[in-house]
């Protein structure tokens, strides 16, 4: 139901020119037997744990390694078709975006395990301003960024969300962002861990799937409040652990 609901709400959204930021060019979708070969070290164990997952969640059936890697293979060319070309030492800042591709997994479990369903949503979903703080490979080195943006390396998330739930966290749960402030460590970091792998390993499979969702129908700036409400939950814990 989920799948079908936001399928059809980011179908309606990206047809309609006022709700679309980005273009989203004529990419075709190739290789429909991608091999695992392709895929970087990094995306392979993803892939593996995506599929352990999904088989846990009894989402996906036999082979489902196949559907994901031509989703991530073609999510990445997809991509390119809209990145820089950069001369930079930052390691953030090679051809490959660095990490894994989380956003485009979780959407794959939703769609329980259809790679072409899969890829056709993240392309109309490329087009709304909400796929550059769900999906952070759909920002990266990107032509949409000004160029000074892209070759610092960081991510509009953090100075954006990031900074937001900083601004926010001071004045909703001052105690909480004390305590922050007391450790060396910032909230933004961990918010930063949380956003950039969906909530994988924080949250459980129907949260991840609440988080996802309100951020699509209600806008990115729920991405924040989401945080804010998790710090709140924690409150107790953190406050505990400062003393301690």
């Amino acid at each position: 139901v989920l799948a079908e609901l936001i399928e059809k709400f980011v179908l309606h959204l990206s047809e309609s020119l006022s709700d679309c930021y980005f273009s989203m060019g004529n990419y075709k979708a190739t290789d429909a037997d991608v091999k695992n070969e392709s895929l970087s070290s990094v995306q392979q164990l993803g892939v593996e744990m995506t599929v352990r997952y999904g088989k846990y969640l009894n989402l996906l059936k036999e082979n489902a390694e196949n559907g994901l890697c031509f989703v991530l293979m073609n999510c990445e060319k997809f991509l390119k078709q809209q990145q820089r070309t950069v001369e930079s030492p930052l390691c953030c800042l090679q051809e490959r975006c660095a990490g894994y591709d989380w956003f485009a997994s979780s959407v794959f479990l939703i769609m329980s395990g259809d790679g072409e369903k899969t890829f056709a949503f993240l392309q109309r979903f490329s087009r709304l301003l909400v796929s550059a703080f769900l999906w952070l490979p759909r920002l990266h080195i990107s032509v949409h960024l000004p160029i000074t943006t892209v070759e610092s390396g960081i991510h509009p998330v953090y100075f954006c969300s990031a900074h937001h739930i900083e601004m926010l966290l001071k004045a909703e749960l001052p105690l909480v962002s004390s305590a922050f402030h007391m450790s060396g460590f910032t909230p933004s970091q961990i918010c930063l861990q949380w956003i950039s792998q969906c909530f994988w390993n924080y949250m459980d499979w129907n949260e991840i799937c609440h988080y996802i969702a309100i951020c699509i129908f209600l806008g990115p700036d729920y991405q924040i409040y989401m945080c804010i409400s998790v710090f709140r939950h924690l409150q107790q814990d953190i406050l505990k652990h400062t003393e301690a």
